[in-house]
């Protein structure tokens, strides 16, 4: 019986190697079928083996694990601000990407209101801890571009410079703060298809990115690539880095109506930091990882049931989340979406995802 079996064992090896030659000897169909799977297998091949040695080659650097936090948000969620920021300050959270919102500190043309960013900066330097500041028009959550009413009556020629003096100001006022790591312009620029934006030139990107660059050469300056990009950046600026959005489970509006859970294994994303590492010799940081419910229908959250804002986010989910981030390799993560963890913690009195925060934060 033993070597009967070892004897078809033999054979079912024999047939799996020999298929690509057994097959070619077919038809056309069977020729085209298996010069497409051989290419699918080499093709994966080359993408792991680029994913294994960017992740091995990052593997040595310190993890700096944050969020993304927006005032605005937690406002809109029905929480404070600074005792959200707070909390999560007292969970280990030791890194910030913050936001400066044209909109919010220019709300009459050439008076500026710094008052939320000042307290943002002073709460992270008291804490030791590091922020990543974004700067421009386009910045993170909806409606993207957020431009103050009195600029959205104006053409860009002449919105333009006074946005410029806006980031000039911005610049000017936190490039000494001591918590101050590096800069994020304009998020995911060339995004068309997601947010009320109409302005896309490449010249403006530049020129911002020329801007800041004179103005503080001490920071790095990051570009965020469009939502889970698959292509590869071109052209002119060539930041210090680039940053890469991330969602993995969301609401289908358009087709199926129902969830969909994008398949990418956390190595794909490896891949795509490593080929830009080859070619681009620059940095890849996980700037944005889907950490928050998306409920049906672009609808709130807090007009959405708990029992449905955990089809898309519960606790294992956030636990697998940090686990993804930190399988890309890459060792720069801020996750998106603190802000409802705190408010599913004060408001809906679950601390599900705050306790996962909290075990996973204290990791570091």
């Amino acid at each position: 019986m033993a070597k009967s079996a070892k004897l078809h064992v033999s054979q079912d090896k024999n047939k799996l190697l020999t298929w690509p030659v057994r097959y070619w000897h077919g038809g056309w169909f069977q020729k085209i079928v298996t010069i497409l799977v051989i290419a699918v297998i080499l093709l994966t091949s080359v993408m792991y083996s680029i994913a294994q040695w960017y992740i091995h080659s990052e593997s040595s650097k310190p993890l700096q694990q944050g969020v993304s936090f927006i005032p605005d948000y937690a406002t809109s969620l029905g929480v404070d601000p600074e005792q959200t920021m707070d909390a999560l300050i007292g969970i280990g959270v030791k890194q910030f990407r913050l936001v400066s919102y044209w909109s919010d500190a220019e709300q009459t043309k050439g008076t500026y209101d710094f008052s939320q960013l000042d307290w943002q900066f002073k709460k992270a330097e008291a804490a030791n801890a590091k922020v990543t500041l974004t700067l421009g028009l386009r910045q993170p959550r909806w409606p993207e571009c957020h431009m103050p009413d009195w600029a959205s009556k104006e053409s860009p020629g002449q919105w333009g410079p006074q946005l410029n003096a806006y980031m000039t100001a911005v610049v000017n006022r936190y490039k000494d703060s001591p918590a101050l790591q590096d800069y994020q312009l304009e998020n995911e620029y060339f995004l068309k298809g997601f947010g009320i934006c109409t302005d896309f030139s490449r010249s403006r990107l530049v020129n911002e990115y020329n801007m800041v660059k004179g103005l503080d050469p001490k920071h790095p300056i990051i570009v965020g690539r469009s939502n889970n990009a698959q292509g590869f950046p071109v052209g002119k600026p060539l930041p210090d880095k680039f940053s890469i959005s991330v969602y993995k489970r969301v609401w289908d509006g358009n087709f199926s109506h129902r969830y969909l859970e994008y398949p990418f294994p956390a190595w794909f994303y490896g891949y795509i930091a490593g080929v830009q590492k080859i070619f681009l010799h620059r940095d890849m940081v996980l700037g944005e990882l889907q950490a928050e419910a998306w409920p049906p229908n672009s609808k709130s959250v807090t007009v959405t049931s708990l029992d449905e804002q955990n089809k898309s986010l519960n606790a294992k989910r956030l636990k697998d989340r940090f686990a993804y981030g930190r399988a890309t390799g890459m060792r720069q993560i801020d996750l998106w979406g603190a802000e409802y963890w705190y408010y599913r913690l004060v408001v809906l009195h679950d601390s599900s995802l705050w306790n996962v925060a909290r075990e996973e934060f204290a990791k570091e």
